[in-house]
């Protein structure tokens, strides 16, 4: 079937292919989801170079993760990126809501892209708080990590917009000017998760190794080059179709993860709008944030271990869980 979204037709192959079995949810339920919410998720999503998170078999099955754009119709772009390994690839890049439905018939349940414009592909305009709890944590838990990183964002002189995950946690974004790298994005979110975990130490981690993991984990590595989360408004591959949805601070204490479904979003949105629509009216400057990073620093907490694809970086530690790295050896008896 063709669709007209905002005077573009997009076609949809194969409408009523089962998405969702647990809900019956098809690929055209997916679609409709898209276009009630669409402009929300646009706010997320608009010209950033995207990876491909193609659920071709549905939810119950494994994606497969395309990072070179296909063919794309004239009202989509692409944007040239460099990868950590030093290769490059032209990447999806939306530009409006029929760019987001033309991702959802190719069986993008959550949409991924890079927290930067295709203008400007290597200095970031998004700094990311993914608060990721481990798997004694509760979500109450995790919610209470997130006021905390608020404090500390308006501490330094920013705000910050959360969503739950869609998943089991809350994401925060942060919009910036884009005047650093991706190096100096994520030691800045790396000094914030030092400081909620300075503060609520009980409840907060920035441990990289799972071993040495507690609470909740603040996933500071999502802002390296190359890493994706789902956006706003994404559904996720949950049996309920849960979606990851913007809330007010305000409300955040009271919501639940399975409040945000594809059946209860699209009501939800028409009635209260969007609360992460004003996040493109302030981009915040990184310089408190990197005054943070350095007196840290100043105080022995250097660089903190990247994913194991990524180039080692200047002072970073040994790459290599605690309970797998190689003991010295003992000291001979006198």
């Amino acid at each position: 079937m063709e669709i007209d979204v905002g005077g573009h037709a997009v076609t949809i192959t194969n409408p009523g292919k089962l998405f969702f079995p647990e809900t019956g949810y098809t690929k055209l339920d997916v679609v409709n989801y898209y276009l009630a919410v669409g402009e929300g998720a646009l706010v997320g999503i608009r010209d950033r170079p995207a990876v491909l998170k193609r659920f071709v078999n549905g939810a119950a099955e494994e994606p497969f993760f395309q990072k070179r754009a296909p063919a794309v119709p004239g009202y989509m772009g692409t944007a040239h990126v460099t990868f950590p390994s030093g290769r490059s690839a032209d990447l999806a890049v939306a530009r409006n809501v029929a760019g987001v439905i033309w991702m959802a018939n190719l069986g993008c349940l959550d949409l991924n892209p890079w927290p930067v414009r295709a203008n400007d592909v290597d200095h970031p305009d998004e700094l990311r708080i993914d608060l990721d709890p481990t798997p004694q944590a509760t979500f109450a838990m995790v919610k209470e990590v997130a006021l905390v990183a608020r404090e500390v964002l308006a501490a330094h002189g920013c705000e910050g917009f959360p969503k739950t995950s869609g998943s089991r946690g809350i994401h925060i974004n942060v919009r910036i000017e884009p005047r650093w790298t991706f190096t100096e994005v994520r030691h800045c979110a790396l000094a914030i998760g030092r400081e909620i975990e300075r503060r609520v130490p009980a409840l907060a981690t920035t441990a990289w190794w799972k071993e040495e993991r507690h609470g909740v984990f603040i996933d500071y590595n999502q802002n390296a080059r190359d890493r994706t989360v789902a956006s706003a408004y994404s559904i996720r591959p949950t049996k309920d179709a849960r979606v990851s949805c913007p809330v007010t601070w305000d409300e955040l204490p009271g919501v639940e993860l399975a409040d945000f479904t594809i059946a209860t979003v699209p009501r939800r949105y028409a009635e209260v709008g969007d609360p992460g629509a004003e996040i493109d009216a302030r981009a915040y400057s990184l310089e408190p944030l990197l005054a943070l990073v350095e007196a840290q620093k100043a105080a022995g907490l250097g660089e903190a271990p990247l994913p194991p694809h990524y180039p080692k970086a200047e002072g970073e530690p040994v790459r290599a869980q605690p309970s797998r790295r190689r003991k010295p050896p003992a000291e001979p008896k006198e």
